[in-house]
């Protein structure tokens, strides 16, 4: 038998999960195991990573989520009824499932943000197909109310789940991290387990990779709090046995429930989701009104164009506009060309400033035609295949510059136009960089600011060279000096080290926004920054 981790928290639980995923892969195939889940609070960030990760090491990837669960509904924000969501761990089978919690998790931030972004029962119930549910952690609803002592709730609102996710799709987890009450709730869930025939998985919460890396997790959550470790009233952790495990000790923990141990191996062989990279989901050009044919709307915007551009112009430039028509519909590229010279067109209209057009896309007669481009590739000799060539089949890159005041309304036409569904703009990760990760690790061990930032001082602050701390120790002789010779210092720095790098808050890319031909939930989850969605996935 095998045992696999279903309840794992990577650093894209920001600032509470320590599990950095290029490291995590390394542990899982270190201990014997040949599959993990990644299941952080809320959002599904990491998954690309994650799921890449473990290919590229032969671990079988389960992709999930633990989601919030409002009390009440999504909707619902009163606070002393709505401020404690419920936990639930979601675990995708195969692509249906994918899709549907993608689908939760954006109606999670989109509709349901309230403290944390949250389903509801609407959401589950209508959106469980393809999925496998674990009742989660003592925040789950079944410990919630096993621990309230309402034995009958727990094991009604069991039964609804199980008839809400089938026979083999959920399950009642079993934990032991050292805690008091999980001896009380694992004995409400084994007797839940006997009396209704649901089965069981023993999972571990892992917030970190080994019982050393406690500390590191617990100045991570110090920093997201704002507050010191020696503070007596913050919320830490109450043990440290929140970490990767092997199957050895898992089975230590539940040895006479063996069967939960051997029933995650099973739900791992119900999980086959693959993600295919590298094919074009491309969106639809929305025609105007009274056009029915996409390839000779293009082809006539094009030479309505060139009558603009080239009023004198022989049969050698209509040649090449011929040329570059022919490779553009070749490769598929008709709708996206349409795309980009509208919301062009629209901000030259609107005069919203617009770039003359930079890199290879200036080299393409079309894109000049249809105002993509103000540049002339035939007066500089501009050559087109360096843009678009159909032995090497690449996305078109237009370089397009807009005015940044105005810019927003570009994109607002665009989600007019296209469907605020199908527009969203992309996220991006704020890091712990080496000087930042000084300055917040020394708050959180309650080193004085002034030694903070003297200590920041002297790492070099140039983006371009990538610094690290470890580089700066090495280039720096003050650094080395106070390190070697300081004892504070030195924790310090080595605790910055351990969290450097890591995710510290989501934010919106600059210029990267995504049109979609179908909803883009249906790709990938959406967050909210500042009230405006935004991908869950990076821009590469």
């Amino acid at each position: 038998m095998a045992f696999a981790h279903l309840h794992l928290h990577t650093e894209y639980s920001l600032l509470d999960g320590a599990c950095r995923i290029s490291q995590l892969v390394e542990r899982v195939k270190a201990l014997g195991q040949s599959a993990a889940a990644i299941t952080d609070h809320g959002v599904m960030y990491g998954v690309i990573d994650f799921y890449r990760a473990c290919k590229a090491a032969g671990i079988k990837p389960v992709i999930g989520c633990e989601v919030y669960v409002a009390p009440r509904t999504r909707f619902d924000r009163v606070h002393e009824l709505d401020k404690s969501a419920r936990h639930l761990v979601l675990l995708c089978r195969n692509e249906t499932g994918y899709r549907n919690l993608s689908y939760m998790v954006s109606k999670a931030f989109t509709e349901g943000f309230y403290i944390k972004p949250r389903v509801d029962m609407d959401l589950l119930r209508e959106h469980s197909e393809g999925l496998i549910a674990l009742s989660a952690c003592l925040a789950g609803e079944i410990p919630r109310r096993l621990r309230n002592g309402d034995y009958g709730g727990a094991k009604a609102h069991a039964l609804e789940m199980r008839e809400l996710f089938g026979e083999d799709g959920y399950y009642l987890e079993i934990q032991d991290h050292g805690i008091a009450e999980q001896q009380t709730v694992n004995a409400g869930i084994m007797r839940l387990s006997r009396e209704t025939g649901i089965p069981m998985a023993a999972t571990n919460d892992c917030h970190y990779l080994t019982r050393e890396d406690a500390a590191v997790q617990d100045v991570l959550m110090c920093v997201q709090m704002g507050k010191p470790v020696n503070d007596p009233n913050r919320m830490k952790f109450e043990t440290e046995e929140f970490y990767v495990k092997s199957e050895e000790e898992m089975r230590a923990l539940f040895p006479n429930c063996p069967e939960a141990i051997d029933n995650t191996q099973k739900i791992v062989e119900l999980c086959n989701l693959d993600f295919e990279f590298g094919r074009y989901h491309l969106p639809l050009f929305k025609l105007p009104d009274g056009e029915t044919d996409t390839d000779a709307y293009f082809e006539r915007q094009c030479w309505q164009g060139f009558a603009r551009r080239y009023p004198d112009a022989g049969e050698e430039y209509k040649s090449r506009l011929r040329m570059e028509m022919g490779v553009i519909r070749q490769m598929g590229f008709v709708d996206y060309f349409l795309i980009v010279s509208d919301f062009i067109g629209y901000a030259k209209d609107h005069d919203i400033p617009v770039g003359p057009g930079r890199g290879s896309g200036a080299g393409s007669m079309v894109a000049y035609c249809l105002r993509i481009t103000d540049v002339d590739p035939i007066k500089y000799a501009l050559i087109f295949e360096r843009f678009l060539n159909p032995e090497r089949i690449t996305m078109p890159d237009i370089d397009i510059d807009f005015c940044v005041r105005r810019r927003s309304e570009v994109i607002d036409y665009v989600a007019r136009k296209y469907g605020g569904d199908h527009v969203v703009q992309i996220v991006t990760f704020g890091t712990l960089q080496p000087r930042a990760a000084i300055k917040d690790v020394g708050r959180a061990l309650s080193v004085p600011l002034a030694e903070c930032n003297r200590i920041a001082s002297m790492i070099p602050n140039n983006p371009q060279s990538h610094m690290t701390l470890d580089k700066a120790l090495v280039l720096v002789k003050e650094l080395a000096d106070l390190y070697n010779g300081d004892e504070q210092a030195k924790n310090l720095v080595d605790m910055a080290r351990r969290v450097e790098g890591m995710p510290r808050n989501a934010s919106t890319h600059a210029a990267g926004v995504v049109i979609t031909r179908r909803p883009v939930y249906e790709y990938v989850p959406l967050a909210t920054n500042d009230g405006q969605p935004v991908t869950q996935y990076t821009m590469t």
